[in-house]
């Protein structure tokens, strides 16, 4: 039963009020909630309504979307959601939610400010953007609804290592046209993943109605269809029946049924943002009509009126949150400001080193072959392999994609066979056809703990990991962007590259886009040893890694090695393949054996060719490349991708400028054509590199 002063609010209540009369009784509130409630959209408001003042002051908080209209679904969700138990991925409105979830406000302010000691970031992300890990306040980028799928990565986490947190996702209405929204709540449904999503409905995507997104005027309503989703509908602007909605939904998916959505109707008082102008596309009108809809003094006026409050003790709550504002605002503006210095921490995280310098498969003594201590395999076996080495080591290591799993089949090229046979459907399984999907998820499983190693498919092909792309680039910048505060251990397999005869879509190469972005390793093996040592450094080391498999090496005689056991490969060390003094062949990839097989016909010709395997892209042997070419002062750089913008640039960009004074000819570049790869094979010859090409090239540089 409700105290005495929650029954007079209930007898109190308007007809109007009727609905929230009886969500008050179907939540039965103590007087203590409904004061810790109302302290906290209070409190909320005011430093809603401060936040532009900063920016006029040109204190900070240069980008704000303001949360006045939504605060009874964010106070609700805030003070549902349990600090240190549960999980919460705000969106960038959710000022009043991360106030309610643990956030104090002067850590609101410092995110404001962008102050070095901004729990969320550091100043390092945008302002309004808030979070704080330590209390699982997740750190979210501004993309619209991507952190859905790191929702239900998560919660796909706490279901393998069966915890019974629940993981909460706050979205605007906008964000359901997301593609990988849609993704998100359909695996969270087939998966029975405890996930809600929140939501925040305000009829507006900036100054889109949402007319404009979709057909159903409840945009969650698109979801009706799917099996093992609850889909709860609440009057966001009443804090009451948000409380009564988000419980129902807290009990749905604890119960194992499955995931929920909590449609919650806002509306938006100001502007989208400080950078919109909504008096340009809503009418004076609707603004007044929203405005007499506030729901904090409606909220104010209720526990006034029902005689669950007094209006002296309403201004007594009000009156300490403008002295917490105060002195919390006064701290704040102290705050240190980011050392620029600092710009270079937390880029990417130290990985694993093994000892040596991963060269040590060169040397294997007869006695090892004989007694089997280094096989000979393919590349593609040095993979499986070792996968499966690394599976055996650490029980906390997992592995999805497309076809990866299947009972005599593991993946397209068969990496994966085997093992889910050895290490179960909990640890290895099928993804949908749906990249981003696969990628975001690893994204967010690995948030649950350190410990955990995930390796993923990201695409069958690289030509097919386009629609995964955002997702690499939020993934890359997690590490910095939460001031070192997390980072996902995910090892991203790519099938790269032609010579298949696989036509405009199995044929690419994306190294070019991959190496610009900051945060992540790129590794691609020429040889079945460092395949397997690039691997297995991959999966040991904190951090991500694009794990580039040129596909035509896979069984290719030319990749065979001996693979001696617990052979590691670090990272950014690139391996002297064959010696010289004439020219230095820079290559990764399939093109090293097409640079192994030029050098061998021009060592005929009285040249020696030094070939330089770089196996690591990201971070670069730059050292190794630069040594060279000061011995033999003509470089020729090899790589399948195009010529332009192809990952070569770099390489000869870095040759010009730190090797001039020891060059005696231009640098050339050796790589495909500037146009998409042709399916005839006659127009594959033509379009990617060959022996014949690198070999016509290197004679070019050698008779300069």
């Amino acid at each position: 039963m409700p105290d005495p002063g929650v029954a007079s609010l209930l007898a109190a209540s308007s007809p109007a009020a009727a609905s929230a009369a009886e969500a008050i009784a179907a939540i039965s509130p103590s007087r203590e909630e409904l004061r810790h409630w109302y302290a906290l959209m209070h409190l909320a408001r005011i430093l809603d309504d401060k936040a532009p003042n900063y920016l006029k002051q040109g204190l900070g908080w240069s980008y704000h979307a303001p949360c006045a209209g939504h605060d009874g679904i964010q106070i609700a969700l805030g003070t549902t959601f349990r600090p240190g138990r549960d999980w919460l991925f705000p969106y960038y409105r959710d000022l009043a939610t991360c106030l309610a979830a643990g956030i104090s406000a002067e850590e609101i302010l410092l995110n404001g400010m962008s102050k070095a000691t901004d729990v969320a970031s550091g100043g390092r992300h945008m302002s309004n953007h808030f979070a704080k890990p330590e209390i699982r306040i997740q750190n979210v980028s501004s993309c619209v609804s991507n952190h859905a799928l790191h929702a239900v990565g998560l919660a796909r986490a706490l279901k393998t290592y069966s915890r019974d947190d629940v993981v909460f996702c706050s979205v605007g209405e906008s964000s359901t046209s997301e593609g990988y929204y849609y993704e998100a709540v359909n695996g969270a449904s087939r998966e029975k993943l405890a996930v809600v999503f929140a939501v925040q409905d305000n009829g507006y995507g900036i100054s889109v109605p949402k007319s404009d997104q979709t057909a159903n005027a409840c945009a969650s309503d698109n979801f009706r269809g799917f099996l093992n989703l609850s889909i709860l509908h609440c009057d966001g602007k009443d804090l009451l029946d948000s409380v009564r909605a988000l419980r129902e939904a807290v009990g749905y998916v604890k119960s194992g049924a499955g995931a929920a959505i909590v449609h919650a109707d806002c509306i938006r008082i100001h502007s989208h943002s400080n950078s919109d102008r909504h008096e340009l596309y809503r009418s004076p009108e609707e603004l007044d009509a929203v405005r007499a809809l506030d729901p904090l003094p409606r909220f104010r006026h209720l526990l006034i009126e029902g005689g669950a409050f007094s209006e002296e003790e309403i201004q007594v709550i009000e009156a300490q949150n403008a002295r917490i504002y105060e002195e919390s605002a006064d701290r704040a503006r102290k705050a240190p400001d980011p050392d620029p210095k600092s710009v270079f921490d937390f880029v990417v995280p130290e990985p694993w080193t093994p000892d040596g310098d991963g060269l040590a498969a060169v040397a294997v003594t007869p006695a090892e072959v004989k007694g089997n201590a280094a096989p000979e395999m393919s590349l593609i076996g040095a993979l499986n392999t070792t996968l499966k080495e690394m599976f055996r080591e650490n029980p906390d290591t997992f592995i999805w994609g497309q076809d990866v799993a299947n009972k005599d089949k593991g993946g397209i090229f068969n990496v994966t066979k085997g093992m889910q046979q050895e290490f179960g459907a909990k640890r290895v399984f099928n993804g949908p056809i749906a990249e981003d999907f696969i990628l975001g998820t690893a994204g967010g499983f690995s948030r649950l703990d350190d410990k955990i190693r995930v390796v993923v498919e990201g695409a069958e092909f690289a030509d097919y990991f386009w629609p995964a792309a955002e997702q690499m680039v939020e993934m890359s910048h997690d590490f910095w962007r939460s001031n070192g505060k997390f980072v996902p251990n995910v090892t991203v397999r790519i099938a790269s590259g032609g010579y298949i005869g696989g036509g405009l879509y199995h044929s690419q190469n994306i190294e070019g886009w991959l190496t610009t972005l900051p945060g992540i390793r790129v590794v691609v093996p020429a040889f079945a040893d460092d395949a397997a040592g690039l691997l297995r450094t991959s999966i040991r080391s904190r951090g991500i890694t694009l794990y580039l498999e040129p596909k035509f090496l896979y069984n290719s005689p030319l990749a065979r090695s001996r693979v001696p056991r617990d052979f590691a490969v670090p990272f950014g060390k690139a391996r002297l393949r064959r010696t010289g003094t004439d020219l230095t062949i820079v290559a990764y990839g399939t093109p090293v054996h097409f640079a192994l097989e030029a050098a061998a016909t021009l060592a005929t010709e009285g040249k020696e060719v030094e070939v330089l395997d770089l196996r690591s892209l990201v971070p670069l042997d730059f050292d190794a490349i630069a040594a060279s070419v000061k011995k033999t002062s003509r470089v020729l750089v090899v790589h399948e991708d195009k010529v332009h913008g192809g990952f070569g640039g770099e390489i000869v960009a870095r040759i010009a400028a730190d090797c001039f004074e020891y060059l005696d000819a231009p640098v050339e570049r050796v790589g495909s054509t500037f146009t998409p790869v042709g399916f005839n094979r006659i127009l594959e010859r033509a379009i990617l590199p060959s022996a014949e090409k690198v070999l016509e090239a290197a004679r070019k540089t050698l008779a300069y």
